[in-house]
């Protein structure tokens, strides 16, 4: 039997965390408060049930309007490095022995807010707590690609200063990944690792594509089980694997956009078995009212997933983080002595 504190004390490897939606709400109450904005409830407590109200949206568009609200409340330096910091603490209460977090800068210009000063600020806030961390700069796939290599030209002036990785995010349908390739192709030639948002709202044929384009994680990749049951899309699969794409999968946040109808039918289980490189995550901390931990939870409770198979989706992320190989390397003898402690098998190191 899994012991009940399992959850939290299994040492974690956070990749994917948007910091635009994993605010504290009592943080995001007073942001809003101090920048004069309208809150959807008069208190914490208000606030938290509007947001587990808002959870189910159903879709990847409509959850993602929730995002209008924190970034405005976010828009200063001083709130963003607050946010920040808060969000590197709160994972390391989690149990988290690495994290990455990913937020698209451009989008604070609107509030008077340049992207090299919001790069800074979130960056002086993870500097501020003990855990071992670095930014993720995304570019909004909607937007003009012009944005993207502005987004990309930001990340690579930041890259060995606390940038470890570029991201495409939005809403995916209709937007692909190979819209932006002239700035891919600019983050990857400077040798800034690439994670894109692929697989989610979108096909599993789009997950590949991100993989082709230098992205070496993907972020969510669930609907790459669409080609699991498909004889004539089965290569996907194949070529996913072979392209060593590691997929950071957000199960509640899936359930919420609509990904999955429920967590026992969440198609983590079966990537895993396939022999997908993949890990959990939770996309939004906020927005999908959940904690790391909480995911473990989860996962244990609802799904075949064995803490085994989590201990080992650990070991995955570690090899996956694009932090440097000295703190990867921590990372993984820290999970590598919580699987000793409970006799589990890990990988050898290759």
């Amino acid at each position: 039997m899994t012991p009940p504190d399992f959850a939290l004390a299994l040492p974690k490897v956070l990749l994917h965390e948007h910091l635009d939606g994993g605010l504290r709400v009592a943080t995001l109450l007073d942001l809003l408060r101090q920048r004069g904005l309208a809150a959807p409830a008069a208190d914490a407590e208000g606030l938290a049930a509007w947001f587990q109200a808002r959870a189910h949206a159903g879709s990847l568009v409509e959850y993602l309007k929730g995002f209008e609200l924190t970034v405005a409340a976010m828009a200063s330096p001083a709130a963003l490095q607050r946010v920040a910091f808060e969000a590197a603490e709160d994972a390391r209460a989690q149990g988290c022995v690495l994290a990455e977090f990913r937020i698209a800068p451009l989008l604070f210009e609107a509030h008077g807010i340049a992207p090299d000063e919001a790069v800074r600020a979130l960056l002086a806030g993870l500097a501020q707590s003990a855990l071992p961390s670095g930014l993720i700069v995304c570019a909004m796939r909607q937007l003009p690609v012009a944005d993207t290599l502005r987004a990309a030209e930001l990340a690579l002036r930041w890259q060995g200063r606390g940038v470890v990785g570029f991201d495409l995010a939005g809403p995916e349908r209709g937007f692909p990944p190979a819209l932006h390739a002239a700035a891919l192709q600019r983050v990857r030639d400077a040798g800034l690792p690439i994670t894109l948002h692929a697989g989610e709202a979108d096909e599993a044929e789009r997950v590949v594509e991100a993989g082709r384009l230098g992205a070496r994680r993907i972020g969510h990749g669930v609907h790459l089980a669409q080609a699991l049951a498909d004889p004539a899309r089965r290569q996907l699969v194949d070529e996913a694997r072979n392209l060593g794409l590691h997929l950071e999968v957000c199960p509640t946040s899936n359930v919420h956009t609509g990904v999955a109808p429920e967590l026992a039918r969440h198609p983590i289980t079966a990537l895993w078995r396939a022999g997908l490189s993949l890990s959990f995550h939770t996309d939004n901390t906020l927005m999908s009212c959940i904690t790391l931990a909480g995911e473990a939870r989860a996962l244990l409770a609802e799904t075949p997933l064995t803490a085994a198979d989590l201990v080992q989706m650990q070991w995955q992320a570690a090899g996956a983080s694009f932090l440097g190989a000295e703190r990867r390397a921590a990372a993984r003898a820290a999970i590598a002595d919580f699987a000793r402690e409970r006799a589990i098998a890990l990988p050898p190191l290759v």
